[in-house]
């Protein structure tokens, strides 16, 4: 079986990469592909994507093959709560700050493209894109399963997904600040993730973390 792909349209180079770097981390079994253009995408093929993000102004311009891939399409827009030409379509608004941008995806994913509007204030799991369980943690070592997160490190990940800084968590836990360093530096390693972004998702998907919280 192939991996499922998704389409990033989008010609902000930067942007469509950043994109891109969340959707690795978030959805590891999955290719993600970037184009600057339609048209490039077109020559790649398009039948087999699984999601297309695109930028408005793409969207606008192919409009007849978005709205009959509606389901499967999401438009990255520059503002909350996006515009009326898009009212049929699911928007990401793309200039929130990362934090918040991961929460978005998160729960595009996790509630399998139904509307935001009803998702509940608390999540199970994060199941994969692609069926029940969960996915494997992004570039995990071979030893990362048999050698899982203590209580305490759990603790800590689970704060730094909520945004605190290693001074706070210090507060929060009564612990010195030289310890919050050690525990942040054994999960990296542990699960050789390094990026608050895929360390974010890690604590979401195996359930160490609300949702609703980050």
């Amino acid at each position: 079986m192939h991996s499922p792909r998704i389409a990033i349209i989008d010609s902000n180079t930067l942007q469509a990469m950043g994109l891109k770097s969340i959707f690795t981390d978030l959805v590891p079994m999955a290719e993600v592909c970037t184009y600057i253009s339609f048209e490039e995408m077109e020559q790649d093929g398009t039948d087999d994507f699984f999601h297309f993000f695109v930028a408005s102004n793409s969207l606008l311009d192919n409009i007849d093959f978005f709205r009959s891939n509606q389901h499967k399409t999401i438009v990255l827009t520059n503002q909350q709560g996006g515009s009326p030409l898009f009212d049929n379509f699911l928007t990401l608004n793309i200039q929130q700050p990362e934090n918040m941008l991961i929460h978005s995806v998160l729960k595009m994913f996790a509630m399998g493209h139904k509307n935001f509007k009803n998702i509940p204030t608390h999540m199970p799991p994060f199941k994969k894109m692609m069926g029940g369980g969960h996915p494997a943690p992004p570039h995990a070592h071979p030893s990362a399963a048999t050698e899982p997160l203590s209580s305490r490190e759990s603790e800590v990940l689970a704060l730094v997904a909520k945004g605190l800084i290693n001074k706070e968590i210090a507060d929060r836990l009564n612990i010195s600040l030289a310890t919050v360093v050690t525990h942040r530096k054994n999960i990296t390693e542990k699960l050789q993730m390094k990026s608050v972004s895929a360390l974010t998702i890690y604590a979401v998907t195996h359930g160490l973390v609300n949702i609703e919280e980050i």
